[in-house]
């Protein structure tokens, strides 16, 4: 292992701006999914709470994706079945590191039961996801922009 004034030591602990960007739009598509949240039920109070639930959660997915393709992995087009796949793997990958942050949340609020608790365990388990992700994203949606 590298010593600490060495330049391998420094470049491995370095966040990459492609991860700072990855985080800050996950940051924009969680204020996107409930800026629509609210829309939907503000405009439309007859709908159920779920109604409202998906339609942010779709527009967060579509923000992020998005972003995540052309800004994050500069992922060009390379057809609509490839992007078919892109999408539902990245859907897919998207639903796995949700279960670690609601499991991650669920448990520190099973084993402590207070509020502050639930939402370290709620940011634990959402750092620990998109990190997950972000490696998930760049290895197998995102082939071609490794880093």
């Amino acid at each position: 292992m590298a010593a600490r004034g060495e330049a391998g030591w420094q470049d491995r602990r370095t966040i990459s701006p492609r991860f700072l960007r990855y985080v800050a739009f996950a940051l924009l598509a969680m204020v996107a999914n409930l800026a629509v949240q609210e829309l939907v039920v503000r405009g439309w109070t007859t709908a159920p709470l779920l109604v409202a639930i998906a339609a942010g959660t779709a527009a967060g997915f579509a923000i992020k994706y998005l972003l995540d393709k052309l800004w994050v992995f500069d992922d060009a087009f390379t057809g609509y079945r490839q992007e078919a796949s892109k999408i539902a793997l990245y859907g897919l990958f998207s639903v796995g590191t949700t279960v670690i942050f609601w499991a991650t949340e669920l448990a520190f609020w099973m084993i402590w039961q207070t509020a502050s608790a639930k939402y370290a365990g709620a940011v634990l388990g959402l750092a620990l996801g998109y990190v997950i992700k972000f490696c998930l994203d760049r290895r197998f949606v995102f082939k071609a922009a490794r880093s």
